[in-house]
């Protein structure tokens, strides 16, 4: 195999492809719509990217896959995904017989943790929790540059704990696609935030346009956003109560409105269990592209 690694993004409407060198350099990149409904054509979308990024390099790859979801260490079968169309199946094994070559799979907010403590934002910081606010809320933990995973698979995942501390009007919070009610994807996801404010205000608009109105000082978005901006310290400083990370980095869409970014720091320390909070949080230093970077970086350096 060569020394080049192939990290694909499973997403839910685009399925990217990214080649590393063994330096980290980018070298081939290309994107198509993601076939969902169909599972085998999920399959053959990925082995399509990974030929044309041997054909570009002139090499067989190593692969790794970044889903929405995460594998079942009982059955090595597929469990958690919003892309429902994967749930269990055996991804890994279909992919390494239609490949020819081992393939690693992760979660994508491992994926994007794993990028920003290698060589991203988290890099040189020993315990680095990633954050992804966006369509859903995941996260993931690298302790030394690797993913702690867990018996359960699901290390990292806080966004479907209770919101913390939740006021009156916040119980028992929206309903949530895994069952429960008050998850914090349900108040911190770009849906969520959309249908906060729409329940506060009445008006359905987009996360975009409730963010310009706030900047431009209208009040209900002001206070919106504020709502946000509180409880994601709230929901942040109870990681910081449990793991202490060295470092937390932000990413995802939500992870790109400027205010949140002064708010939170702000805000966090008043519920960490300390006399003060000295974690920093910072902005992703890939974006939208750590999590299929990530999915590359599951194969190390040789």
């Amino acid at each position: 195999m060569s020394g080049f690694r192939h990290g694909v993004d499973l997403g839910g409407t685009k399925t990217e492809i990214v080649t590393l060198d063994d330096g980290g350099r980018e070298v081939f990149r290309r994107r198509v719509p993601t076939a969902r409904g169909d599972y085998r054509a999920l399959v053959h979308a990925i082995a399509g990217l990974v030929a044309a990024a041997d054909e570009a390099v002139g090499a067989a790859g190593h692969v790794g896959v970044g889903i929405p979801g995460a594998i079942s260490p009982a059955t090595g079968l597929v469990k958690n995904a919003n892309t429902t169309e994967l749930i269990g199946e055996d991804l890994r094994g279909d992919l390494a017989t239609v490949l020819g070559r081992p393939v690693r799979l992760a979660n994508d907010a491992d994926c994007f943790t794993l990028s920003e403590a290698t060589d991203g934002a988290g890099a040189g910081f020993r315990t680095v929790f990633g954050v992804i606010l966006g369509t859903g809320v995941g996260g993931g933990i690298a302790v030394d540059g690797r993913l702690l995973s867990g018996p359960n698979a699901i290390a990292g995942e806080w966004g479907h704990n209770p919101l913390p501390w939740p006021a009156d009007d916040e119980r028992p919070g929206p309903a949530c696609y895994c069952g429960k009610h008050g998850c914090i994807e349900t108040f911190l996801s770009g849906p969520g935030f959309r249908l906060d404010h729409r329940g506060r205000t009445g008006a359905d608009m987009t996360t975009r346009e409730i963010v310009t109105a706030a900047e431009g000082g209208e009040p209900a978005a002001r206070e919106s956003l504020s709502r946000y901006a509180a409880r994601l310290a709230r929901s942040l400083a109870t990681v910081v109560n449990v793991l202490d990370p060295d470092v937390i980095v932000l990413g995802g869409g939500m992870s790109n409105i400027d205010a949140i970014h002064d708010a939170v720091p702000a805000r966090i320390g008043r519920h960490v269990f300390s006399d003060r909070c000295d974690t920093p949080i910072r902005r992703a230093r890939f974006g939208d592209s750590s999590g299929v970077r990530g999915a590359a970086w599951l194969w190390p350096s040789t």
